[in-house]
């Protein structure tokens, strides 16, 4: 056997081994169709590999030429689709198809060309270069530059590079062969195999590398968000907030709690006590400024955690919030009802802990219900925030106990 044809049979056991590892990602996780593509890929590429052995033993080798070379575009354009659908790109369907037809409609009319030309080679070589530059346009254009995004790029430009860079190589190397039949003896093929071998490991690994980042992240995230609300629940909340109480700046917190919920829930049901909360958590998405921190802690109660501001600032986005929250329609609820809620806000003091400043905004927003709620209640000196030892009835306080 010679050296390219074996390496052809190693491509072939690898190709196998990360279309079934593909396939496998995508069963477990069947709402990402990404795995899909990238899985489609490799089936593309056993059948190109194939189509390498095969080749010299037809009777009419333009078919088998043409149909290799279509087959592993399928593989790099399966790739290049994954890319755009992983990295949040609209999938280019139009310029595609457009690209795949020209480039097999050439490739068939190549076929008449003297074997070993550059020009022959090229065009062979050029759809694939340009689809490996497309996907990491991709990527660079998603702005994501963790490691494995680096990393990904790099490939695809080295590879895009490999691409291009073949037909001069044949030349160097002594030329691809003048026949089908004996291109797989030449010192040339040796060298595109072995060079895409390489490539195929370190690309399939990186790309299954990713979409098990992108699971666990995405695992990460539905655990440390409250399904209802959207919001991060207290987990989410507290793991994203403490970061925020590293640094010397100042830093707030808001706590709201939704006044007689509980009435909602039994006057109307709990349906529509979930569109009240869905309602009053879109509030806070709509109005906190991105850098914020937003939490559901619990049943009716609400937090945001403002990084880099005072207590001036955060009094005012509660003060924006208890109004437009009073004058809301909530759907399910009669016209003339209307929700309110109370705020509690308190301003970092020193090196203030996260669960310290939560007890003073707690405070603040016990005040503001027993002061008879729909209104905002600001934290003042530690010591005369202490939380009263007997809590009226009716309050976030009484109902949590």
């Amino acid at each position: 056997m010679a050296g390219a044809s074996f390496i052809l049979a190693i491509n072939l056991f690898v190709a196998a081994l990360f279309a079934l590892a593909f396939f496998l990602v995508g069963i477990s996780n069947r709402a990402d169709r990404v795995a899909h593509f990238f899985a489609l890929a490799y089936v593309f590429g056993l059948i190109y590999i194939a189509s390498e052995f095969v080749l010299p033993l037809q009777d009419v080798p333009q078919f088998g030429y043409t149909v290799g070379f279509a087959s592993f575009l399928g593989a790099v354009t399966s790739v290049t689709l994954g890319i755009a659908r992983r990295y949040g790109h609209r999938l280019p369907w139009t310029g595609v198809w457009v690209t795949v037809v020209i480039s097999v409609a050439a490739n068939w009319f190549a076929y008449l060309l003297p074997h070993d030309t550059v020009l022959r080679n090229l065009i062979y070589q050029a759809p694939y270069a340009l689809m490996q530059a497309i996907a990491a346009w991709f990527i660079l254009v998603s702005r994501r530059r963790q490691p494995i995004d680096i990393g990904l790029t790099a490939l695809f430009v080295l590879s895009a590079l490999q691409f291009l860079t073949k037909p001069f190589a044949a030349v160097l190397l002594g030329g691809s062969g003048d026949s089908t039949s004996t291109y797989l003896a030449t010192t040339y093929a040796l060298y595109s195999q072995s060079l895409g071998a390489m490539l195929q490991v370190a690309t399939g690994l990186l790309m299954l590398t990713l979409l098990v980042r992108d699971m666990l992240v995405e695992a990460t995230a539905r655990s440390e968000t409250d399904p209802l609300s959207g919001v991060l629940n207290r987990r989410g909340f507290d793991d994203r907030a403490t970061p925020g109480m590293q640094n010397t700046l100042p830093a707030s917190l808001v706590l709201a709690d939704l006044d007689s919920f509980k009435l909602v829930n039994d006057a109307y049901g709990h349906p529509v006590g979930d569109q009240v909360i869905v309602a009053f958590a879109q509030l806070l998405r709509d109005n906190a400024p991105p850098q914020a921190v937003i939490g559901r802690l619990g049943g009716e109660e609400f937090a945001v955690f403002l990084p880099e501001s005072n207590a001036a600032t955060a009094r005012l986005l509660a003060e924006s919030l208890r109004i437009n929250f009073s004058g809301m329609s909530i759907p399910g609820l009669p016209v003339f009802a209307r929700c309110t809620a109370s705020f509690g806000v308190a301003e970092r003091i020193g090196s203030e802990s996260l669960s310290d400043l939560r007890r003073r905004a707690d405070a603040a927003l016990y005040t503001a219900k027993r002061s008879g709620r729909d209104r905002v209640m600001q934290a003042a000196d530690p010591q005369s925030d202490a939380m009263p030892l007997h809590p009226v009835s009716g309050t976030s306080l009484a109902r949590s106990a």
